[in-house]
């Protein structure tokens, strides 16, 4: 697709986070600038029907701002099937994450160990500084600027978050800040999974089917090369992963200033390392952040397409607790996703 032509996928749409106390939730997230929009139910059959789960729901969409990605949508299981992620290594296959942009990164660790102390379940880094862009730049220290981000990891047993705070640059697509809120935060600008697939078959799926543009590929971030990358992924000496990220069709390759948020970041660990599954804790009917959602124009057209593909266990297109017209599959990677109409 050429670049700024009408696309029929965004960015990602949702985070899903299976919840037990909607009141909380709602107040947490209010403080990284979200709000209330949609309210929807579904019966227990019907739910069985779209999500695999035998339970009734009950959701709430969570709108940031203006922005039309990158939201979230609560979703209260009656009867959830297992206690999700929790607080387990991000180095698990299966997990889910979701990056947000902050103007503040300190007032969300000083609440983080505010929390600690407190004897919440919590697990957090230290913010790492990190060069994204042009690392061969070479800069003199209290000369010239610096430019890159600290970035820190904060795990609760609902939510799987890393913040990032930018320092000399910025991306007018990239995440949109709500200053009003306590923790300056965008809406989520990218989220993760973790495989294992030394062939890159299962990465075509999100290109040549869904229709994402792949933007990076092949990234390695080492143990010896990254000190963030070592403590937030878990990496033991010697080891590695890849990262290979899908954009909105929109974005752009090659310029950086076209680039947009909504990215889906798909870390690959090579085959060789022992990896272990958690793909049955970040599904619908677990607590936590368990599903993603795009937003497509065409839903059944996208449907065709899937089902011709590698994809499985894929569902009828049926109205959602949001009565859109809905469908969810397993891509070949195992993870369960869902596409909206829009």
């Amino acid at each position: 697709m050429n670049q700024g032509e009408e696309t029929a996928i965004a960015g990602i749409y949702e985070v899903c986070i299976g919840i037990p106390d909607p009141i909380f939730a709602i107040q947490y997230w209010e403080q990284f600038g979200y709000r209330i929009g949609q309210v929807g139910e579904l019966p227990a059959d019907v739910a069985h029907q779209l999500y695999g789960v035998n339970s009734c729901l009950r959701s709430i969409r969570l709108y940031h701002q203006n922005a039309d990605h990158g939201l979230i949508r609560l979703m209260v299981w009656q009867n959830p099937t297992n206690q999700g992620l929790g607080l387990a290594s991000m180095k698990v296959k299966g997990n889910r994450w979701s990056t947000t942009l902050t103007a503040d990164l300190l007032a969300v660790l000083n609440h983080a160990e505010d929390a600690k102390a407190a004897g919440w379940a919590i697990k957090y880094s230290y913010p790492y500084w990190e060069v994204i862009y042009n690392k061969e730049r070479k800069s003199r220290p209290f000369t010239d600027s610096a430019v890159g981000v600290r970035e820190m990891l904060l795990l609760q047993p609902l939510t799987r978050q890393v913040l990032f705070q930018r320092f000399g640059y910025a991306l007018p697509h990239y995440g949109e800040i709500n200053h009003t809120a306590a923790f300056k935060t965008s809406q989520f600008t990218h989220i993760g999974i973790i495989v294992q697939d030394d062939s890159k078959e299962s990465l075509k799926f999100y290109e040549d089917v869904l229709g994402l543009l792949r933007v990076r590929d092949d990234v390695e971030t080492s143990y010896e090369s990254s000190p963030a990358g070592r403590d937030l992924f878990d990496l033991k000496p010697g080891e590695k992963f890849i990262v290979t990220t899908f954009d909105d069709p929109r974005s752009s390759k090659s310029d950086l200033m076209a680039a947009r948020s909504g990215r889906l970041y798909v870390i690959r660990f090579p085959d060789a390392i022992n990896l272990e599954s958690q793909m049955e804790a970040s599904q619908p009917g677990s607590l936590g952040m368990s599903l993603y959602t795009y937003r497509v124009r065409g839903l059944q057209t996208y449907c065709d397409r899937i089902k011709e593909s590698q994809a499985h266990n894929f569902t009828n297109i049926i109205e959602n607790e949001f009565r859109e017209k809905s469908f969810s599959f397993v891509a070949p990677d195992g993870y369960f996703w869902n596409l909206v109409e829009g």
